[in-house]
């Protein structure tokens, strides 16, 4: 498991772990729409398998930003005073934005490996 945990954020093929997923090769600070090849430069591999494929990406993606809301929660309620002050929505609302990006891509590339082919 880590070790393909190592391979998604590292944006390298499921197969090959040679070619890249996302034609840019940093997936955490990029705030552009992700551009993905469509076959691994090294073993060519088609990483979209059919128009749809990445709307189960989707679920991966919401689950990992509600991680994410619950997570910056968790730490900015050391900051207040009272349970739940209002003042903690903008900064989980920023939080999530600026990892917008991250996830998707992020859950794009989970999606990929959790579906390849592993007969191969």
């Amino acid at each position: 498991m880590s070790n393909a945990l190592t391979h998604i954020l590292s944006n390298e093929c499921p197969i090959c772990h040679e070619g890249k997923v996302f034609k840019d090769k940093n997936i955490f600070l990029n705030f552009s729409l992700p551009k993905m090849n469509e076959y691994c430069s090294h073993c060519n591999y088609k990483f979209q398998k059919e128009p749809g494929y990445f709307f189960g990406a989707m679920y991966v993606n919401y689950g990992l930003t509600v991680a994410q809301g619950i997570a910056t929660y968790c730490i900015a309620q050391f900051f207040f005073e009272t349970n739940f002050d209002l003042r903690i929505i903008p900064i989980i609302a920023v939080v999530i934005t600026l990892l917008t990006s991250f996830n998707l891509r992020f859950s794009r590339l989970a999606w990929i490996y959790m579906f390849k082919d592993y007969t191969s």
